[in-house]
């Protein structure tokens, strides 16, 4: 049999749907305890279904990306396999890394290479183990993390906030730090125009990014308009993707 009938065989669509089950059984179960929480909290059922509806429409725009991310690991490693990678996982970035990087232990390029049998074994063997790592650290230190906070924060609301603003933006500026810098780099090392240009729609795609974020949220504060601080992530991504590829 081929190697990527196999891939998206019966019994590779059946293996790949038992760990999206569980996140999906994981997700209604953080839902309803949430609900509850928010109920034991004082919080009203009007304004927790006011964060659920802005929680679902935020999410749409990152789902987005996600599913382009999808359809090219649909190509390189078959469907079940990027269906039940990004529904755990949601990296389109790590997952094509992994893949690429699994492939070419054995000497076969991800999707430029006719896929082997072993170059498939290898590339989903590299996107489990290497985010294994996740899974223990979340099982060793869930239970310890509200006496960390604690004892970072000592029990400052304000200092709380600092921090997980701080660690957002230090974790988008990381990953926008590449993109920015790529073109430059290039252009130093002498790396063929194609390629150059190419970089640079990475800078345009994330400076239309902030700047279209950044007049949306304004326009929304201003005008008061609710649904647009909603829809801002979902329309930033998709107004950026598609000028970037118009250029």
């Amino acid at each position: 049999m081929d190697t990527m009938q196999i891939a998206n065989s019966l019994p590779m669509w059946i293996a790949c749907a038992f760990p999206v089950c569980l996140v999906i059984v994981q997700a209604v179960l953080f839902w309803r305890d949430a609900w509850k929480a928010g109920e034991h909290t004082g919080l009203t059922k009007t304004q927790m279904k006011r964060a659920a509806k802005s929680s679902a429409i935020t999410s749409i725009g990152p789902s987005i990306v996600v599913l382009s991310g999808m359809l090219s690991l649909l190509v390189t490693v078959g469907a079940p396999i990027g269906w039940m990678r990004l529904s755990m996982i949601g990296s389109v970035m790590f997952e094509s890394v992994a893949a690429g990087l699994g492939t070419s232990a054995i000497g076969v390029t991800l999707g430029t290479d006719t896929m082997t049998d072993e170059a498939l074994a290898m590339a989903l063997w590299t996107m489990i183990l290497c985010s294994i790592g996740w899974v223990i650290f979340a099982t060793i230190m869930a239970n310890r993390m509200d006496k960390l906070e604690k004892k970072v924060t000592r029990g400052s609301s304000a200092m709380l906030g600092v921090i997980a603003s701080s660690a957002i933006i230090g974790v988008f500026a990381s990953l926008m730090a590449n993109y920015l810098s790529k073109p430059f780099i290039n252009m130093i090392q002498k790396v063929s125009a194609a390629v150059t240009i190419n970089s640079w729609k990475s800078v345009l795609s994330s400076v239309l990014g902030a700047a279209i974020m950044f007049a949306l949220t304004k326009i929304a504060k201003k005008k008061g308009w609710h649904w647009l601080s909603e829809w801002s992530l979902t329309i930033t991504i998709l107004a950026a993707m598609i000028i970037t590829a118009l250029v």
